[in-house]
């Protein structure tokens, strides 16, 4: 890599859990060189994943669809601003946005006719594959066109005010040794499981000594949401309540986490907490969480069918013969159910809360100030 590059740009115009792990690309690059000056590029609405990243100097944002408007002063403010520009994403708009910002340009590329134009705006570019490479692997194989040695782990972050929010919104959480937290509510309803099973799980937990803590987007799912606090009562309601820098905060310092195929599972896994996540049509090669500190070398931590365990995570997959099936729902759309995860049981959750909670001091959770 080129000692004298001052700036560069990470292009990451995708979802939330795209974002962070993205994350690993950045922190790889500051420890290579620590005097770079690293922005991001990211849609409105995703920012907040990274918005206590101290590897980060500044996050732009586009909308997805943004006014030609806007969209050209973005342009003018980004032309060959960096000395490197890097898009994580095969797309035309990423790829164009890397070519506007970069005197130096490295993307990922679909190896096809139809990218011939894209070839022509990168200096150096990888071959892409969505199937058989987790994103993070993937990512990271950016970085080997610019000899940059690769860390892994997604950067999950947070200020002293989002631990204050915490103390604030659940003050009783500091007297309390045990908590669970219970993510269950994901953005797209094709990955959740049941309101029964969350249920379920929770008064396990509560019944056997534990505080459970349940957080979801209310935004996406209100009733959903509804539904499962009102089956318990006696857990603490974080539905909504908090920022995903306050959030990473609170899932510091917990005992054992539980969610699905969500951003808030990738943070989880990354922080180091004893992780149990439940995967339904998502292809786990590809996008199963990445256990904290795993090794950077391999292609993905996870197989692509069965239920399985790397270092903190649990990966729970459904059992019928179709998983996954990489479609978004039995319906095939994003609001539609997964027969996988509707049919999970929960004495199989529980199987793998109770296998995770039994080595729980075997994991590294740091002391970090936080509940």
């Amino acid at each position: 890599m080129n000692q004298d590059m001052r700036s560069a740009l990470v292009v990451c115009t995708r979802r939330i859990g795209d974002v962070l792990l993205a994350t690993p690309v950045i922190r790889s690059l500051k420890a290579a060189l620590p005097h770079l000056q690293i922005d991001m590029l990211v849609f409105e609405g995703t920012q907040d994943i990274v918005s206590a990243n101290g590897d980060i100097r500044r996050v732009w944002t586009i909308a997805e669809r943004p006014p030609i408007g806007p969209h050209l002063r973005l342009l003018s403010s980004l032309w060959r601003r960096y000395d490197l520009a890097l898009s994580v994403l095969a797309g035309d708009r990423p790829t164009f946005h890397t070519w506007v910002a970069g005197r130096y340009r490295v993307g990922t590329l679909l190896p096809d006719k139809k990218s011939w134009w894209k070839r022509r705006l990168l200096d150096e570019w990888v071959s892409f594959d969505n199937v058989n490479i987790h994103t993070i692997s993937m990512n990271l194989r950016l970085l080997e066109q610019l000899a940059v040695k690769p860390l892994g782990t997604p950067v999950v972050t947070w200020r002293p005010d989002d631990e204050e929010s915490v103390h604030r919104v659940v003050p009783r959480l500091r007297d309390s040794q045990l908590y669970a937290v219970l993510h269950v509510s994901p953005k797209f309803s094709y990955k959740a499981w049941t309101v029964a099973g969350w249920v379920a799980l929770g008064r396990w937990l509560i019944d056997h000594g534990m505080t459970v803590v349940v957080t979801g987007m209310e935004s996406v799912e209100k009733a959903y949401c509804g539904q499962v606090i009102q089956g318990l009562p006696d857990a603490t309601n974080l539905v909504g309540r908090l920022t995903l820098p306050a959030l990473g905060c609170l899932l510091s310092h917990s005992a054992l986490y539980v969610g699905t195929d969500t951003a808030v599972s990738h943070m989880a896994a990354a922080i180091g907490i004893p992780t149990v996540v439940l995967f339904g049509p998502s292809n786990p090669v590809k996008w199963g969480p990445w256990p904290k500190d795993f090794p950077s070398t391999t292609q993905s931590p996870w197989q692509r069918q069965g239920s399985q365990r790397q270092g903190n995570v649990f990966l729970l997959q459904g059992e019928k013969e179709c998983v996954p099936c990489l479609s978004e729902g039995c319906d095939r759309h994003i609001n539609s159910l997964s027969d996988c995860l509707q049919q999970l049981s929960v004495n199989r959750v529980i199987q793998a809360v109770e296998t995770m909670l039994a080595e729980r001091s075997a994991f590294r959770i740091p002391t970090l100030g936080c509940v």
